[in-house]
């Protein structure tokens, strides 16, 4: 929910309180004219002040202007308009919180310390930035020149270290990128004298820096992701903390939870602690079988909804042989979270075709609808748009309409080969109907 530390807009190069005590003004008034006003307002300010701040959003941030000024307009209207009488308290509010600040008075106190020579608050933001950015030679003159800087924290709400930045993940939005010398930057940090297992409030967890970069798509993505997890187990991060990555979760569910089954491995093969679900996921039937006794039935602490958990895993991950032993131990196909989706919808969407045809053989329900209003199908179409595998979502398209699968009139452009399959189908593609639409 908007907002969170990940959301934070940026600030300007040179912010100036005056001009943000003007700016909540504006925000009253708008708030007086009504919800296209307030709407009209956050998108202008969400604009200019990307322009003013001189970040450069790219196709992998996880962040967008309009995504921003949504966010930013639904939470000025559910704090000016829908709770009441529009004050410029509130207006301040709004700005302070948008900016990842718990009150105005705390972030008017660090727009104040931006400007002080000797506040550590400019320094900790040039070398977050410079962390993010890979700038090795400007982190190592601000640590040099403020020693104690490596122990500072964010005033921002999460509290993070510098430390943090490394992983990419549960900071500031626009600053979840990993430069190519991440691992360089990280023992930097690290011989400097950072706390390897400080944490920050994130995700509903006081988080690590080896939980948030293990659960991290960035490191992941710029194949540095095990280098820098060793870096960090190296100079003693500890793998045992309950949600070090977030909520209550154990590390290495946290980062099948979180997509990243590469990571998950590795830091069980280092040791951590696999649970019953995580080893479903991980095709460990050796250690899914120990849970249960000889006549069937699971162990202690397993229940059906544990065993329901572990099966929806294993079809997420395509882990075919520990579906099979849970199916025959009782799981439920058409069992879902309230939320529509099976675990033949997380079969079609991991591109498994022998777990999708091990669950065809069993004749699971195809057209329950997900939350999105959509079928295995169409989800199995959807997830062809982005992965790799080509032939391995034909051959589960084509199984899945061969099962019975309704055939829709009309679907989102896939791909060449998809479109034509689905064509022999009697279904056109039509590039007027985009995949969110409803």
């Amino acid at each position: 929910m908007f907002p969170n530390p990940q959301d934070a807009l940026p600030l300007p190069r040179r912010p100036d309180l005056e001009q943000y005590r003007k700016l909540a003004k504006e925000l009253v008034r708008s708030a007086d004219a009504g919800e296209a006003a307030v709407r009209a307002w956050a998108t202008r300010w969400v604009t200019a002040l990307v322009q003013q701040s001189g970040i450069v959003i790219t196709e992998t941030l996880p962040v967008r202007i309009d995504g921003w000024s949504k966010r930013v307009g639904d939470y000025a209207m559910r704090e000016l308009i829908e709770k009441g009488t529009a004050t410029l308290a509130k207006a301040q509010f709004v700005i302070a919180r948008s900016h990842g600040f718990e009150s105005w008075p705390k972030f008017a106190a660090h727009l104040r310390q931006l400007a002080e020579a000797k506040a550590h608050t400019s320094p900790f933001e040039a070398a977050a930035d410079a962390i993010v950015n890979g700038d090795a030679a400007t982190l190592d003159r601000l640590l040099r020149e403020h020693p104690d800087l490596v122990r500072a924290r964010s005033v921002r709400e999460h509290g993070a270290t510098l430390l943090h930045y490394t992983s990419a993940n549960g900071v500031e939005g626009y600053r979840q990128k990993t430069p190519a010398n991440i691992v360089d930057i990280t023992r930097m940090l690290l011989d400097a004298g950072a706390d390897v297992d400080a944490t920050c409030h994130v995700y509903a967890s006081d988080c690590t820096t080896l939980g948030l970069t293990a659960t991290s798509v960035h490191p992941a993505n710029a194949g540095v992701m095990n280098d820098l997890l060793q870096l960090l187990l190296d100079r003693g991060a500890a793998m045992d903390k309950e949600g070090s990555a977030g909520r209550s979760h154990s590390l290495v569910f946290a980062c099948l939870a979180n997509g990243q089954p590469d990571a998950a491995r590795f830091l069980a093969s280092r040791g951590a602690r696999v649970d019953f679900v995580s080893a479903a996921a991980l095709g460990d039937l050796a250690a899914v079988r120990e849970r249960f006794s000889p006549d069937g039935s699971g162990k202690p602490p397993v229940s059906k909804e544990l065993l329901q958990e572990a099966y929806r895993y294993a079809c997420g991950y395509g882990a075919a042989s520990v579906v099979e032993f849970l199916l025959e131990r009782g799981a439920d196909m058409s069992e879902h979270t309230g939320d529509g989706y099976t675990g033949t919808h997380y079969a079609v969407m991991s591109g498994s075709v022998e777990t999708v045809t091990l669950l065809l053989r069993r004749h699971p329900p195809l057209e329950g609808k997900t939350t999105h209003g959509r079928s295995v199908l169409f989800h199995a179409l959807w997830s062809a748009t982005r992965g790799q595998d080509l032939q391995a979502h034909v051959e589960i398209i084509t199984a899945l309409i061969e099962a019975g699968a309704e055939v829709p009139e009309r679907h989102p452009p896939v791909n060449p080969t998809i479109d034509a399959l689905l064509e022999r189908h009697g279904s056109r593609a039509d590039p007027d109907w985009r995949w969110s639409a409803g």
